[in-house]
């Protein structure tokens, strides 16, 4: 478990936007107290970053607002105050792109759409290699709006997978020596723009 269920302890964000409420890691926004910039509340090993490089991660999360966009951050790096690039599983309050790769301050922006068996070559190019084995619009009806939806993100090697409510939703080999992140923190985004209210629980790591 990396969640007591009751503070921020194993956590560290902006105060602004970060608490805990009804027993989940809250972020919000509000038009007097916007997000000035994504950033990120970063899971912590004591006074350090807890860093992670194979793993299984598991957490619901689920959105309060009529918009909202989020993700998780795994192998990624920490740039100052509470901002973070690298990969992140992605989701939102719309219909497009919960459950994606999406690489946040980097180069390659959208690694992998939903439904998609994606190679990154270690020539840095993208190839399709397949789709996964339901539909992007399959997928999204799964997705629960203003409730509880779980995210598995599987990390193993150069192999990188996302499932919501037990959909896989991407499937990607990242060959790019160059540009693949091995190990590196975790976080969960807050994004800029209109206000926004995400909840986060049940987080647990193997």
């Amino acid at each position: 478990s990396l969640f007591n269920g009751k503070d921020l302890t194993g956590w560290a964000g902006r105060t602004n936007h970060w608490s805990v409420q009804d027993g989940a890691i809250t972020g919000v926004t509000a038009r007097d107290n916007p997000a000035k910039g994504n950033n990120f509340i970063i899971a912590k090993d004591g006074d350090q970053n807890l860093i992670a490089d194979d793993f299984e991660l598991r957490f619901a999360y689920k959105f309060s607002s009529d918009w909202g966009n989020s993700g998780c951050q795994y192998r990624s790096k920490d740039f100052g105050d509470f901002v973070v690039g690298g990969y992140q599983g992605d989701f939102e309050v719309g219909p497009t792109y919960s459950g994606i790769l999406y690489e946040e301050r980097m180069t390659r922006g959208i690694m992998a759409l939903r439904g998609e068996k994606v190679v990154w070559g270690a020539d840095g190019k993208k190839q399709v290699a397949g789709k996964t084995e339901k539909t992007s619009a399959e997928i999204q009806a799964a997705i629960k709006k203003n409730d509880w939806n779980e995210y598995v993100i599987i990390a193993k090697g150069n192999h990188l997978q996302h499932f919501i409510n037990g959909l896989q939703t991407v499937d990607v080999i990242d060959e790019d020596p160059k540009k693949q992140a091995v190990s590196g923190i975790m976080a969960f985004q807050i994004h800029q723009g209109e206000p926004m209210k995400i909840q986060f629980k049940d987080i647990r790591i193997k």
